[in-house]
């Protein structure tokens, strides 16, 4: 038996772990590779377009402005594809690579997750509250090649800067622009 929740079968506790179990015995057959975004929302986007599954949004996002982003299946693909390039090319990072992510909880903060989960770019995500030094230790830990942040906590990367040689790439999300900073709006 199943609940429906927004036209939606949703499991219950004893069908998951029903499946998880089926899974340890090795019943099912698991994907030698997987990736989230074009094995699950890709397909989801597929059956929309089919007719097979009704259109629901993938994302909706609202702010205390009341502010409101809403993406479907479709549009959440295609922007995520194109922020998956813009990490691939303007940012020169490939499958493996590491980025620091600090931001406010926006849109773009889970459109960078799925662009990384499609390009098998690492995403290491961090609060908005880090300092320099927090910055700089986490930089020369993970060895990230590219940080993301916004225009406030900008100015606390670049004072660590000269010590982070493994870092080629910083991108801002916003409006504003920064000079050595490569702005996700406008490569978008």
């Amino acid at each position: 038996p199943s609940r429906t929740f927004h036209g939606n079968n949703r499991l219950l506790t004893s069908q998951i772990i029903s499946y998880y179990e089926s899974i340890n015995q090795c019943k099912k057959e698991l994907p030698e590779y997987f990736n989230f975004a074009s094995d699950v929302l890709d397909e989801w986007s597929r059956q929309e377009k089919d007719g097979r599954k009704p259109a629901n949004p993938a994302f909706w996002w609202v702010n205390d402005e009341g502010e409101e982003v809403k993406w479907s299946f479709e549009e959440l693909g295609f922007l995520s594809r194109k922020a998956a390039n813009v990490l691939s090319e303007a940012c020169g990072l490939q499958r493996g690579d590491r980025v620091i992510a600090v931001l406010p909880r926006v849109p773009e903060w889970w459109l960078l997750n799925v662009a990384c989960m499609r390009a098998g770019i690492v995403l290491i995500p961090g609060t908005s509250q880090l300092t320099a030094k927090d910055i700089s230790y986490r930089l020369q830990a993970s060895k990230a090649k590219c940080f993301i942040t916004s225009d406030t906590l900008a100015p606390a990367v670049e004072s660590v800067l000269p010590g982070c040689q493994s870092l080629k790439s910083q991108l801002i999300v916003g409006k504003g622009s920064r000079d050595g900073w490569l702005n996700l709006q406008e490569l978008l």
